[in-house]
């Protein structure tokens, strides 16, 4: 967003590390741009708080309150100093009709986070933890761009901590169970990039642990 948000001061917001922007459940009419600084998003699930992402500059959070006037459906705390640039319904009626091509970049972020949030939601549910490091890579093989998928074999872009990120556990968990798909020679893991050998034998085995719910 750098080089066309400045106009837009009047709307900037800062938190201090380790400020809670918002609880879950509590309403909102309100969403926020990070401008600098990191915000990570938290929920409880039963009693466990589940880590659903860590984001940073030119992220958005908070947005479903504006497209479906919800409550919060996860916490936000600010990780480091943030930066924000905060919106609410009436003030995002000026974005859209001042500022047409920031709108249109702001609409395409809308539809990329709810289709995230949706099918992180989707990775969450699921009761095995195994399914969910598995389904992780299926939501990667949808939304990474540039994937070979001439054959069953895929390669992502992709670290242990981003795979525990996504799906909503612990680092050394996670870690355990992609040791075990490595056992198992279901993947192979490299500097920065995991290679799934067969992307078809996590579908039916994500398939077969979600038709179980």
């Amino acid at each position: 967003m750098a080089g066309g948000m400045e106009s837009f001061g009047r709307f900037a917001k800062t938190f201090k590390p380790g400020t809670i922007i918002f609880s879950e459940f509590e309403p909102g009419d309100n969403f926020y741009l990070i401008q600098s600084g990191r915000v990570h998003l938290v929920k409880i699930m039963g009693e466990i708080e589940k880590t659903l992402d860590i984001i940073g500059p030119s992220d958005m959070f908070g947005e479903m309150a504006i497209l479906e006037n919800s409550p919060r459906s996860a916490t936000a705390i600010a990780v480091d100093e943030v930066k924000v640039l905060e919106f609410n319904a009436r003030n995002f009626e000026v974005l859209l009709l001042g500022n047409p091509q920031i709108a249109l970049r702001l609409l395409r972020m809308f539809c990329k986070r709810i289709y995230d949030a949706k099918r992180r939601f989707m990775t969450l549910v699921l009761d095995d933890p195994q399914a969910k490091i598995a389904d992780v890579f299926l939501t990667f093989d949808e939304t990474q761009p540039n994937i070979d998928k001439t054959t069953e074999r895929r390669e992502f872009e992709a670290t242990v901590d981003n795979i525990a990120q996504w799906a909503g556990m612990g680092v050394k968990e996670a870690g355990e169970i992609l040791s075990r798909f490595v056992s198992q020679r279901r993947i192979e893991i490299h500097a920065n990039r995991i290679a799934v050998k067969n992307i078809n034998d996590f579908i039916r085995f994500v398939s077969s642990r979600r038709n179980k719910l």
